[in-house]
């Protein structure tokens, strides 16, 4: 069975970074041929895409991310990732990775602060 767990969320000021990661596991194909994702939903808001990233290292950013966030992939550790700087409150949320058409339940809270 497929399991996500994210970690590397927190609290941290606008202007600030942090850096999520997730680790995949269970999964009963090659993880490098899968697209990886994360999507984040704020308090009272529609989940959202925020960034993925395909097997053959194509990005693609929602335009409120872009050039802020950074999507990134590790097929030997079977982990995704999310460099977020220069954070803005707007951008507090519960963030979720996917693998495939998966996505975690768990996510890892972002708070930032202004």
């Amino acid at each position: 069975q497929v399991q996500l767990v994210e970690s590397g969320g927190g609290l941290v000021q606008a202007g600030g970074s942090l850096r999520l990661s997730c680790a995949a596991s269970g999964i009963s194909f090659s993880f490098n041929a899968l697209a990886l994702g994360w999507y984040r939903q704020a308090p009272g808001k529609q989940r959202e895409l925020v960034a993925t990233i395909t097997s053959t290292g194509n990005t693609n950013y929602a335009d409120s991310v872009k050039g802020r966030f950074t999507i990134s992939r590790d097929g030997t550790k079977k982990r995704v990732y999310l460099q977020m700087n220069s954070l803005k409150p707007e951008d507090t949320a519960v963030y979720y990775c996917s693998v495939g058409s998966f996505v975690s339940s768990q996510g890892t809270q972002v708070i930032v602060s202004s």
